[in-house]
């Protein structure tokens, strides 16, 4: 969420400096929108490293319980 917020209130500031002829404020805004842009990435980043390490496991489990059947020939 604190992403998005930083992602609007740059935007916001950003605006304002263009409006207002403030670079050092659009210059604030566009750097606070470009951290709000990277928190998404590292947020989206995580959330696809978590799956990946959830489907690993869910396949090595799989493998386990596939290879310990008393009835399976070796």
């Amino acid at each position: 969420m604190g992403a998005t917020i930083d992602k609007i209130k740059g935007r916001a500031k950003q605006l304002e400096g263009k409006l207002t002829g403030d670079k050092v404020r659009a210059a604030q805004g566009k750097a606070e929108r470009t951290k709000g842009d990277l928190e998404s990435a590292a947020a989206r980043a995580v959330r696809r490293a978590k799956g990946l390490i959830d489907q690993a496991a869910a396949r090595a489990k799989a493998e386990l319980d596939r290879a310990n059947r008393p009835w399976r020939k070796r």
